[in-house]
């Protein structure tokens, strides 16, 4: 893989501050948007690969994640202002266009960037959606942590205090973000999980079939909060989309050339094409 130029920033938001990273340089901009809890570093090996094949990839952590500012107000914490986020984002590195992506969390505020604003969506690059089949899931999975959180923060100070004495420097990439991850602070904690539980999850169905830009929409088996029916459904419901099955939830984290591959050569796809056109859910094959 060629080497890349990084460079982390940051920019604000209605006095936040929000930080990014930036890999590589150009006009083909590429947006990769965390899971909730996450950091933005989930998306490093990716845009890292992006980014050696020409693309100026930016990795964003949005409010109340990674190294961004973490209010505990739940009313700063929505999916319509996770988007509102990124498109301020755009204007400050002065993006015309991006391919907007994203994971879980991510995708769905993908989906809302180019609800909000799509002319400044060329594609989206959408893994993980969580959308009808997936709410049952995600109540068993959230609503334990946001009632810790709020009700027993004492709980997420004793996991914050132990990972802290885990020595970064032995721990594999993804053990680090895994403890990034669970190294929460509870009153940021309860007002993100609040946002997801209460708020709107995705644009609705009938916002979904008018966003007429390409889409490549990664879904994996056997996974409950993330169903690949979700992913499926929204495939054929995005008029311009490709459907890509992985083949389990961990192959894009341990074993990612496939689908590093078919994301760099989708991006390379949209970024020749000077118009958009609808052309109906496909599938890949599986490479």
């Amino acid at each position: 893989m060629s080497l890349v130029s990084e460079r982390v920033g940051q920019v604000f938001v209605d006095g936040w501050r929000l930080e990014l990273t930036e890999y590589g340089a150009g006009d083909r901009w590429v947006v990769l948007l965390h899971g909730q809890l996450m950091p933005r570093r989930m998306h490093e090996p990716l845009a890292r690969a992006l980014a050696a094949a020409g693309n100026h990839v930016v990795t964003l952590d949005l409010l109340g994640h990674g190294r961004s500012d973490r209010p505990d107000d739940p009313l700063l914490y929505s999916m319509t202002a996770f988007a509102e986020q990124v498109v301020h984002v755009l204007d400050e590195l002065g993006a015309e266009q991006a391919v907007v992506g994203g994971t879980s969390l991510g995708a769905n505020v993908a989906l809302e960037v180019a609800a909000l604003a799509p002319s400044r969506v060329r594609a989206l690059l959408v893994e993980m959606p969580v959308l009808d089949n997936a709410l049952d899931a995600c109540l068993v999975a959230f609503s334990p942590l946001m009632f810790a959180a709020r009700y027993a923060p004492v709980s997420v100070h004793l996991v914050r205090r132990a990972i802290a004495l885990v020595p970064r420097r032995v721990v594999p990439f993804w053990g680090g973000i895994v403890l990034d991850t669970l190294s929460q602070q509870p009153g940021p904690m309860a007002a993100t999980m609040h946002g997801l539980l209460f708020g709107r999850i995705a644009p609705p169905a009938h916002v979904r079939e008018s966003l007429d830009m390409p889409a490549l929409v990664v879904g994996h088996p056997h996974d409950p909060i993330h169903p690949a029916a979700d992913a499926a459904m929204l495939a054929e419901e995005l008029p311009d989309s490709r459907f890509v099955a992985s083949r389990s939830i961990l192959e894009w984290r341990f074993s990612p050339e496939r689908l590093n591959a078919v994301a760099a050569d989708f991006c390379a796809e949209v970024w020749r094409t000077s118009t958009n056109g609808a052309s109906g859910a496909r599938r890949l094959s599986a490479g």
